[in-house]
């Protein structure tokens, strides 16, 4: 037999707050069918497996908006392929975001160790450009420093 919640139950299985559960009802994600004669709206196993569902797709980073689309088109959708085919297609977005995101934090990281390596091994003020480290500096063709020192002078001293 499917258990049935009230509201706070729902809320406590669901690890959200009240106010949570009712905002994702005013939204259209989530729908009581039943009722209490007091008014009190009634949950199903089957909603809570549904919350699960939206709190996944929020903590891939869907929109509350992109969640909506999805669960409306439940209506038209029977058999769930249209849904099935917009959750791969959405995926397949969200991974590419991803991973163009581990690319920019992959560069950036990059160049906070360069920094770190140029400030550390710089034995010259901070003040100033490193001025004779440029001449032997490893990364020469990246350093905003190095490109202040001719091109030249920097291939002499690494020959």
């Amino acid at each position: 037999m499917e258990k049935k919640y009230k509201i706070g139950e729902l809320a406590k299985a669901a690890e959200l707050t009240i106010r949570t559960i009712r905002y994702y009802d005013e939204l259209g994600l989530l729908k009581s069918s039943d009722r209490t004669n007091g008014g009190q709206r009634i949950y199903s196993d089957a909603d809570l497996v549904y919350i699960k569902r939206i709190m996944e797709l929020k903590s891939l980073g869907f929109s509350l908006d992109e969640i909506k689309k999805i669960v409306l088109k439940g209506k038209d959708d029977k058999s769930g392929e249209e849904r099935r085919s917009i959750l791969l297609d959405s995926y397949k977005s969200k991974l590419e975001e991803a991973e163009t995101k581990i690319q920019l934090l992959e560069k950036h990281a990059k160049e906070l160790k360069w920094h770190i390596n140029q400030l550390e091994s710089a034995s010259d003020s901070f003040q100033e450009c490193p001025g004779s480290l440029c001449l032997s500096c490893k990364y020469s063709r990246h350093c905003s420093f190095c490109k202040l020192i001719p091109t030249k002078a920097i291939s002499e001293v690494k020959a």
